[in-house]
């Protein structure tokens, strides 16, 4: 029995994402730039005003003759689930299976964002907004060291209006699998409780990814009340026991947790919930029909590694390219592994050559 029940399907806008589309700026830095914005390697913030400066700074410095270029900034279509749809569309090779919705500015770094993302086969269908400008992340690569700073910017003015737009409706309605991620609970629950409402509906397939700890810690309200309508919950260790902890299950277990989950009420009862949990290089932990299955990960060599920062994005793209292909969730865990193996020997969430999964 595949994941959908039915028959391989693979057409254009069958899986619909909402999330924050962010414009990563990648540039090799010196610990000076760092410690002029008060950042430190490794470490991923969000945006205070004394960081504005810094994304012009890494623009303009990597402009004009070699003499005055600075740095080399790499612009990268990023923000969670638009790299998940990205990765989903690297190993799909047929363009406009993914449709993404997320607010950005009427400015050129959303243009740059569009570009690089229907480039790579994404259907972005963004709410622009004059308010404030497109959100982006600073990728600041010190050695083998990364710091992030965030600027959700427009990427916070997403309204449930837009989804009403009839371009967006016969997006939404074409669509059979819905991706969200927790980062977008503290955006707009109503725009996912209208998607998740609408997967509901018409039976559809309704994924969430927990995102990050704090999502399970300082949101816990509008995420119960989405729970019942996941059909597949994604989250790595860290953000497992985050949620453990938030909803009482007494257990600091990964499995046990992941079983607990995926007992939680749902309202589609013929669809019992999928949980999958990440581990980095320990095995992921699949939760199926209230059985756990240890799928192992392909461990690289240090040196192999070049950032890590995009793994879980990656996972998540690789796990839904095969969902749309109906293929088992065992073999939608193989492709995750596959993709995040493959994105972490590159800088951001990028990758390059074709893909060539094969389930072994």
């Amino acid at each position: 029995m595949d994941n959908t029940g039915s028959c391989n399907c693979s057409g254009e806008g069958i899986l619909v994402g909402i999330g924050n589309p962010l414009l990563d700026i990648s540039a090799i830095v010196d610990e000076e730039l760092l410690k002029k914005y008060d950042l430190h390697p490794d470490d991923a913030i969000m945006a205070e005003e004394k960081h504005m400066p810094l994304y012009r700074e890494l623009m303009e410095k990597s402009h004009g003759t070699p003499t005055q270029r600075r740095y080399n900034a790499e612009f990268i279509a990023g923000g969670s689930v638009q790299n998940s749809l990205r990765v989903a569309q690297w190993i799909l090779k047929k363009p406009n299976i993914c449709t993404y919705f997320g607010c950005v500015g009427n400015d050129d770094y959303a243009n740059i964002l569009k570009e690089r993302a229907v480039a790579e086969g994404v259907n972005v269908q963004y709410q622009v907004t004059s308010s404030c400008p497109t959100g982006t992340c600073a990728v600041l690569v010190t050695g083998t060291h990364r710091s992030l700073c965030a600027n959700l910017a427009a990427a916070q003015r997403f309204t449930p209006d837009h989804l009403a737009k009839e371009h967006c409706k016969k997006a939404i309605e074409a669509a059979k699998f819905f991706y969200v991620s927790g980062f977008f609970v503290a955006v707009s629950p109503a725009s996912i409780t209208q998607l998740a409402t609408h997967a509901h509906a018409n039976n559809h397939l309704f994924i969430m990814n927990l995102s990050a700890p704090f999502v399970s810690q300082f949101y816990k309200e509008p995420l119960e009340k989405l729970l019942p309508y996941v059909d597949v919950l994604f989250g790595n260790e860290a953000e497992a026991e985050a949620f453990a902890k938030a909803f009482d299950i007494e257990s600091t277990d990964l499995k046990e947790i992941a079983v607990k989950v995926a007992a939680m009420p749902k309202m589609n009862v013929s669809r019992r919930r999928v949980v999958v949990i990440t581990q980095g290089c320990d095995p992921v932990i699949l939760v199926e029909n209230g059985e756990i299955t240890l799928i192992p990960v392909n461990v690289l060599a240090r040196e192999q590694i070049v950032d890590t920062n995009g793994a879980g994005d990656a996972f998540a793209g690789g796990f839904l390219a095969q969902m749309v292909l109906g293929a088992p969730y065992k073999t939608c865990v193989k492709c995750g592994i596959y993709t995040a193996t493959h994105v972490i020997q590159h800088s951001g969430c990028t990758f390059s050559g074709q893909s060539d999964f094969k389930d072994s």
